[in-house]
Protein backbone atom coordinates (compact mmCIF):
# COMPACT_ATOMS: atom_id res chain seq x y z
CA UNK A 1 0.00 0.00 0.00
CA UNK A 2 2.84 2.37 0.83
CA UNK A 3 4.38 1.69 -2.57
CA UNK A 4 1.11 2.58 -4.26
CA UNK A 5 0.80 5.85 -2.31
CA UNK A 6 4.44 6.75 -3.08
CA UNK A 7 3.93 5.90 -6.76
CA UNK A 8 0.77 8.01 -6.94
CA UNK A 9 2.57 10.98 -5.36
CA UNK A 10 5.53 10.50 -7.67
CA UNK A 11 3.26 10.50 -10.73
CA UNK A 12 1.40 13.57 -9.45
CA UNK A 13 4.75 15.26 -8.83
CA UNK A 14 5.94 14.48 -12.35
CA UNK A 15 2.72 15.69 -13.90
CA UNK A 16 2.81 18.94 -11.95
CA UNK A 17 6.47 19.47 -12.90
CA UNK A 18 5.80 19.08 -16.61
CA UNK A 19 4.12 22.44 -17.08
CA UNK A 20 3.56 23.88 -20.48
CA UNK A 21 6.25 26.20 -21.83
CA UNK A 22 4.77 29.52 -22.88
CA UNK A 23 6.15 32.84 -24.04
CA UNK A 24 5.10 35.93 -25.95
CA UNK A 25 6.48 38.10 -28.71
CA UNK A 26 6.06 41.87 -28.93
CA UNK A 27 4.81 41.85 -32.55
CA UNK A 28 5.23 45.56 -33.32
CA UNK A 29 8.85 45.42 -32.14
CA UNK A 30 9.52 42.21 -34.04
CA UNK A 31 8.16 43.60 -37.29
CA UNK A 32 9.73 47.03 -36.80
CA UNK A 33 13.22 45.60 -36.27
CA UNK A 34 13.03 42.75 -38.79
CA UNK A 35 15.54 43.39 -41.57
CA UNK A 36 13.25 41.85 -44.20
CA UNK A 37 10.59 44.46 -43.47
CA UNK A 38 13.18 47.24 -43.48
CA UNK A 39 14.40 46.11 -46.91
CA UNK A 40 10.86 46.07 -48.31
CA UNK A 41 10.22 49.54 -46.88
CA UNK A 42 13.44 50.87 -48.47
CA UNK A 43 12.58 49.26 -51.80
CA UNK A 44 9.15 50.86 -51.97
CA UNK A 45 10.37 54.19 -50.61
CA UNK A 46 12.83 54.26 -53.53
CA UNK A 47 10.07 53.31 -55.99
CA UNK A 48 7.81 56.06 -54.64
CA UNK A 49 10.61 58.63 -54.85
CA UNK A 50 11.24 57.69 -58.50
CA UNK A 51 7.51 57.84 -59.15
CA UNK A 52 7.36 61.26 -57.46
CA UNK A 53 10.15 62.58 -59.67
CA UNK A 54 8.37 61.25 -62.77
CA UNK A 55 5.06 62.76 -61.64
CA UNK A 56 6.74 66.12 -60.97
CA UNK A 57 8.42 66.03 -64.39
CA UNK A 58 5.11 65.31 -66.11
CA UNK A 59 3.47 68.08 -64.09
CA UNK A 60 6.12 70.60 -65.13
CA UNK A 61 5.76 69.58 -68.76
CA UNK A 62 2.00 70.00 -68.55
CA UNK A 63 2.42 73.39 -66.86
CA UNK A 64 4.74 74.46 -69.68
CA UNK A 65 2.12 73.41 -72.23
CA UNK A 66 -0.50 75.39 -70.32
CA UNK A 67 1.68 78.50 -70.30
CA UNK A 68 2.40 78.04 -73.99
CA UNK A 69 -1.34 77.78 -74.62
CA UNK A 70 -1.98 80.99 -72.68
CA UNK A 71 0.67 82.79 -74.71
CA UNK A 72 -0.84 81.64 -78.00
CA UNK A 73 -4.49 81.96 -76.91
CA UNK A 74 -4.67 85.71 -77.61
CA UNK A 75 -3.91 85.12 -81.27
CA UNK A 76 -6.52 82.33 -81.66
CA UNK A 77 -10.19 82.52 -82.41
CA UNK A 78 -12.62 81.76 -79.58
CA UNK A 79 -13.51 78.36 -81.04
CA UNK A 80 -9.84 77.44 -81.54
CA UNK A 81 -9.11 78.47 -77.94
CA UNK A 82 -11.92 76.19 -76.72
CA UNK A 83 -10.69 73.32 -78.88
CA UNK A 84 -7.07 73.65 -77.70
CA UNK A 85 -8.16 74.09 -74.09
CA UNK A 86 -10.26 70.90 -74.29
CA UNK A 87 -7.31 68.98 -75.74
CA UNK A 88 -5.07 70.21 -72.95
CA UNK A 89 -7.62 69.29 -70.26
CA UNK A 90 -8.15 65.82 -71.74
CA UNK A 91 -4.41 65.24 -71.82
CA UNK A 92 -4.14 66.35 -68.19
CA UNK A 93 -6.96 63.98 -67.17
CA UNK A 94 -5.40 61.02 -69.02
CA UNK A 95 -2.04 61.69 -67.41
CA UNK A 96 -3.68 61.99 -63.99
CA UNK A 97 -5.40 58.62 -64.46
CA UNK A 98 -2.17 56.96 -65.61
CA UNK A 99 -0.31 58.36 -62.62
CA UNK A 100 -3.03 57.26 -60.19
CA UNK A 101 -2.96 53.75 -61.65
CA UNK A 102 0.82 53.61 -61.40
CA UNK A 103 0.78 54.80 -57.78
CA UNK A 104 -1.94 52.26 -56.92
CA UNK A 105 0.08 49.48 -58.57
CA UNK A 106 3.18 50.35 -56.54
CA UNK A 107 1.10 50.47 -53.37
CA UNK A 108 -0.51 47.09 -54.11
CA UNK A 109 2.85 45.47 -54.88
CA UNK A 110 4.17 46.72 -51.55
CA UNK A 111 1.13 45.42 -49.69
CA UNK A 112 1.50 41.98 -51.28
CA UNK A 113 5.14 41.86 -50.18
CA UNK A 114 4.24 42.93 -46.63
CA UNK A 115 1.44 40.32 -46.46
CA UNK A 116 3.87 37.66 -47.68
CA UNK A 117 6.43 38.78 -45.11
CA UNK A 118 3.89 38.55 -42.28
CA UNK A 119 2.97 35.01 -43.38
CA UNK A 120 6.65 34.08 -43.44
CA UNK A 121 7.14 35.50 -39.93
CA UNK A 122 4.14 33.52 -38.65
CA UNK A 123 5.52 30.34 -40.23
CA UNK A 124 8.95 31.06 -38.74
CA UNK A 125 7.48 31.52 -35.25
CA UNK A 126 5.65 28.19 -35.57
CA UNK A 127 8.89 26.41 -36.44
CA UNK A 128 10.79 28.32 -33.74
CA UNK A 129 8.19 27.34 -31.16
CA UNK A 130 8.27 23.68 -32.14
CA UNK A 131 12.08 23.59 -32.25
CA UNK A 132 12.30 25.19 -28.79
CA UNK A 133 9.55 23.08 -27.19
CA UNK A 134 7.03 25.85 -26.62
CA UNK A 135 3.44 24.86 -26.09
CA UNK A 136 2.23 28.40 -26.81
CA UNK A 137 3.78 31.58 -28.12
CA UNK A 138 1.44 34.53 -27.83
CA UNK A 139 1.62 37.72 -29.84
CA UNK A 140 1.49 40.98 -27.90
CA UNK A 141 0.26 44.01 -29.83
CA UNK A 142 -1.63 47.26 -29.44
CA UNK A 143 -5.02 45.53 -29.53
CA UNK A 144 -4.26 43.84 -26.23
CA UNK A 145 -4.06 40.14 -27.07
CA UNK A 146 -1.50 39.87 -24.23
CA UNK A 147 -2.29 42.41 -21.56
CA UNK A 148 0.63 41.44 -19.35
CA UNK A 149 3.62 39.19 -19.67
CA UNK A 150 6.54 38.69 -17.36
CA UNK A 151 9.76 39.97 -18.90
CA UNK A 152 11.35 36.52 -18.68
CA UNK A 153 8.58 35.22 -20.96
CA UNK A 154 9.30 37.83 -23.66
CA UNK A 155 11.23 36.06 -26.42
CA UNK A 156 10.99 38.89 -28.95
CA UNK A 157 14.74 39.51 -29.11
CA UNK A 158 15.55 35.79 -29.44
CA UNK A 159 13.05 35.33 -32.26
CA UNK A 160 14.14 38.57 -33.93
CA UNK A 161 17.78 37.48 -33.89
CA UNK A 162 16.92 34.06 -35.31
CA UNK A 163 14.65 35.62 -37.95
CA UNK A 164 17.26 38.17 -39.02
CA UNK A 165 19.93 35.45 -39.10
CA UNK A 166 17.73 33.34 -41.38
CA UNK A 167 17.00 36.36 -43.59
CA UNK A 168 20.71 37.18 -43.86
CA UNK A 169 21.47 33.63 -45.01
CA UNK A 170 18.85 33.76 -47.80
Amino acid sequence: MKKLVVTVFAVIGLISCSQEKTAYIDLPTLLEDYQGRKDIETKYKDKMEKFGMRRDSIGKSLDAEGQDFQTKANSMSQSKQQEEYQKLMQKAQRLQQVLQQEEYKISQEGQVEIDTLISEVKDFVKVYGADNNYTYIFGANESGSVMYGADDKNITEDVLKALNDKYARE
